[in-house]
């Protein structure tokens, strides 16, 4: 499913009206009969239920008017409340106000903040609200008297149902910049919008539902829409079935690098999660003094000592053991566990230059690299960079406050100015590919911010690489994946109590499920 901006949902109203000559009252008409549906729902089971419909100027205002309709037809209580004087309203807007007239004495205008007592008493007596007041096209700071009915509805405590989006967020940025009504379910129609997926539009989303308006399929999925929701029916088809006649060698071999002192737990995560994976074989390689611990906790995975500094990290005499191993994989992950300390960067630097197949670099491998970004330029091999955002700030100088405002179009600028795969991580983790394309993923948990869960994903990318998915591809089942084994973890731990190997312990089952299909 794409993600779309404001103006690539406007495009997309046009095409279906100018292409395929659907009028854009259909379209109306379609928007205001999701979110009907969506109102029944949320008030099944109450006896003559009431509602506040509160619409703008606009074609927001016009769905509202729709709404108001059905619901009245359907047997509900409806108070209407236009914000504006009729004659400011769109074309289609004003012929869903006339018809909404005729059938309803319940229709009232609000052209100034004196008017806004009429609005107590239906507000404070009703089920539920629905906010019609502004859609995609809103920017800035909310005027009066609609900020002020923001207010009074936000204070209210009813239950509110949003139109396309929260009136007051903008739908690029997700920005509030004074009142915004804070939704408890929001319809938005077609397509979701960049605001659902950035602070702090989706704290004011609530409950997010994608409405079917008849704009046709091929629209909805134009490849030039760059933006897009993973989702289970897209992850799943690469997880088919294995073949009967396969063996270890089949399924890759993944070489995991790190390691330190107090450290060694990372390396064993992210070798772990690589083999519940599906990787065949996974070797690793961590300083020599470290192996005998990393051995006793890695009972399947392969391990191999490393000539060390005094600190008990990785040296580079162990260079030449890294070629020879990288010749001998099918990815490498770099990074998890191996400190911070001058040689690091070297490292780094010498995997990237010498491996010929993908490798995935995280923690402090990242760290490593932060500091020499220019290796990245004319790699052959496919690279993948699993950053948290702190991290993403070493890597870019942005602050973290930047990076958070504006996620997807750092990862996106990013992957594509330095030709690698960027997994941003954190709740709706990012995925930006070298040709542009950026993906948000929806699973996963608060529970899941804790120590490992990041070599975890590195080592889950890594195995789904080493069986023969493409570097995207891996990415983003990876995050997907890493999500859903945190959120059926969840069920069984609860949030406070899960850890880094409760996920480990659950991707079998979501693969499975996969598998079941």
């Amino acid at each position: 499913m794409k993600i779309v901006s404001a103006q690539e949902m406007r495009d997309l109203d046009r095409r279906a009206s100018s292409e395929f000559h659907i009028p854009s009252i259909v379209l109306m008409e379609n928007a205001g009969l999701r979110v009907v549906e969506a109102v029944q729902t949320a008030l099944a089971g109450i006896k003559l239920p009431r509602v506040v419909v509160i619409a703008g100027k606009g074609n927001n205002g016009g769905d509202g008017f729709v709404v108001s309709r059905h619901l009245i037809n359907s047997g509900f209580h409806v108070d209407t409340f236009l914000l504006g004087r009729p004659s400011e309203l769109t074309p289609d807007a004003e012929l869903n106000f006339r018809i909404l007239q005729n059938i309803s004495g319940r229709v009232f205008v609000v052209s100034d903040t004196g008017e806004l007592q009429g609005l107590l008493a239906p507000l404070s007596g009703c089920d539920l609200v629905v906010d019609a007041i502004y859609g995609i096209g809103f920017h800035g700071e909310m005027p009066s008297p609609e900020s002020e009915v923001v207010k009074m509805v936000n204070q209210s405590g009813k239950p509110v149902v949003a139109v396309d989006i929260p009136s007051g967020v903008e739908a690029d940025t997700g920005k509030v910049r004074g009142e915004a009504i804070r939704a408890t379910w929001t319809v938005t129609m077609a397509l979701p919008k960049k605001a659902f997926f950035l602070e702090p539009g989706r704290s004011y989303t609530g409950m997010l539902t994608v409405g079917d308006i008849s704009i046709p399929r091929c629209l909805l999925e134009a490849p030039d829409i760059k933006t897009n929701l993973v989702t289970e029916d897209w992850v799943a088809p690469w997880f088919l079935p294995r073949p009967a006649e396969t063996h270890k060698g089949s399924f890759g071999h993944v070489l995991v690098v790190g390691g330190s002192v107090g450290l060694t737990g990372a390396v064993v995560m992210a070798a772990e999660a690589a083999l519940r994976s599906g990787a065949g074989l996974v070797t690793a390689a961590v300083p020599q003094s470290l192996q005998p611990a990393i051995e006793s906790r890695l009972i399947e995975v392969m391990t191999t000592p490393l000539p060390e500094t005094s600190l008990k990290t990785i040296s580079l005499e162990a260079l030449p053991a890294l070629q020879s191993l990288l010749e001998r994989t099918s990815v490498c992950v770099a990074g998890p566990g191996m400190g911070r300390y001058p040689e690091a960067r070297a490292v780094i630097r010498f995997i990237l230059e010498t491996a010929g197949v993908p490798v995935v670099i995280d923690a402090d491998g990242l760290n490593a690299l932060a500091e020499d970004l220019g290796v990245l330029k004319d790699r052959q091999i496919p690279v993948i960079l699993t950053p948290h955002p702190g991290e993403m700030s070493g890597l870019s100088g942005l602050s973290v406050a930047d990076i958070q405002a504006d996620r997807l179009e750092v990862a996106r600028g990013f992957a594509s100015e330095w030709g690698v795969t960027l997994v941003l991580k954190g709740h709706n983790t990012v995925i930006a590919t070298p040709g542009g394309d950026v993906y948000v993923n929806v699973t996963g948990n608060p529970g899941m911010a804790t120590a490992g869960s990041g070599d975890v994903l590195s080592g889950i990318i890594a195995g789904f690489m080493a069986q023969g998915l493409l570097p995207d591809q891996a990415a983003i089942s990876g995050v997907y994946v890493h999500g859903k084994a945190g959120d059926e973890a969840k069920k069984e731990k609860g949030e406070r109590g899960l850890n880094a190997m409760d996920i480990v312990h659950y991707i079998p089952a979501v693969l499975k499920a996969f598998e079941s299909r």
